[in-house]
């Protein structure tokens, strides 16, 4: 084997954690676009900000089929263990988000009447979808019981306070994030429109995860530890500084762009900062990586395979914004 199996685990645990955060920063633009979709009225508006997502959305769902796979492959206690914790909210996620395909798909070719049941579906669907997904984030941090790698709660714990505080925060991050992409790829009312709102949802968000941080010390005594001795913790701390300053001065800029990649930097050293905590934790609060490992030669054989699909998903995405980007219009797009 060409890695030494020490170095497995951890490897396969950073394998899953960029799924994830790749999945977040992209699809959670798309459904913050879905949430943002209650607050326009004019049907081109409308129209506009389902072209925009329309092109990418599916390959932006992409990262959570790799992530769901590879943590089956690569963790099986894990996915064992916490889809029997969270079986309602994932359900829910993704009836959610078969309910915004159907939306997205379907709206163009609808009746006005339809249109209108569909819109309220593609709202409902993204707004369910980004509440499951804080919560079943929030779950995870607050831990979730097992016994020999068996789940031994009773299933509703993720009905406690934290991680439904965790789904309203997402839901306000991700509806920032949709406010930051319309910035970026729309114009004329539209834009300015997403300007105003993506300046209010900044100062929520930060508000938000504040809140948040605090709470998650507040849970356990090493993830504070772990924070505090950590030597990346305050240059964690001054790059969202410095990403805080920019993401204003931003709008001042020619780069419309600009303010969304701001954005993208808080959730990244956000989920850093997660990770700082858990480390060498995978599932709160007994279970560790190396303890929640499928076998070495399971490990090797998939992080070979992501290896390569990470690259060629990647570069599909990449395709994908390189050939729809620029201003959007009113215009169905060629798919």
């Amino acid at each position: 084997m060409f890695i030494a199996e020490a170095l497995l685990p951890d490897l396969s645990a950073a394998a899953i954690a960029f799924t994830i955060i790749t999945y977040v920063i992209l699809d959670g633009t798309d459904l913050g676009v879905g949430i943002l979709f209650a607050t326009r009225h004019d049907p081109d508006e409308k129209q506009i900000m389902v072209n925009s997502i329309l092109p990418i959305w599916d390959g932006n769902e992409t990262w959570l089929v790799l992530g769901g796979g590879g943590l089956l492959a690569l963790f099986p206690v894990i996915y064992s263990v916490m889809f029997s914790a969270l079986y309602i909210p994932v359900i829910a996620m993704l009836l959610a988000l078969i309910v915004r395909a159907v939306a997205l798909e379907f709206r163009a070719d609808a009746s006005a009447r339809m249109k209108r049941w569909l819109d309220i579906n593609l709202v409902t669907g993204s707004l369910i979808a980004t509440f499951c997904q804080g919560v079943i984030m929030g779950s995870v941090v607050q831990g979730i019981d097992q016994q020999e790698g068996k789940f031994a709660g009773s299933g509703w714990e993720w009905l406690s306070a934290f991680p439904l505080a965790c789904g309203v925060v997402l839901v306000v991050g991700y509806a920032l994030l949709g406010s930051c992409w319309l910035y970026w790829r729309t114009e004329g009312a539209l834009q300015a429109a997403a300007r105003r709102q993506a300046r209010r949802l900044g100062w929520l968000t930060l508000a938000g995860v504040a809140i948040i941080v605090a709470w998650t010390s507040l849970l356990a005594p090493f993830y504070r530890e772990h924070l505090l001795q950590s030597n990346l913790s305050l240059a964690l701390l001054l790059v969202q500084g410095a990403l805080l300053i920019g993401f204003y001065r931003a709008f001042s800029s020619r780069f419309h762009f600009l303010p969304l990649f701001a954005v993208l930097g808080w959730f990244g050293t956000a989920f850093v900062a997660a990770i700082i905590a858990l480390y060498p934790l995978i599932l709160p609060p007994s279970l560790a990586i190396g303890q929640a490992s499928a076998p070495a030669s399971s490990q090797g054989f998939m992080l070979v395979g992501f290896a390569v699909l990470v690259p060629v998903t990647l570069a599909y995405n990449t395709w994908g914004f390189w050939v729809f980007r620029g201003k959007v219009k009113a215009e169905s797009p060629q798919q």
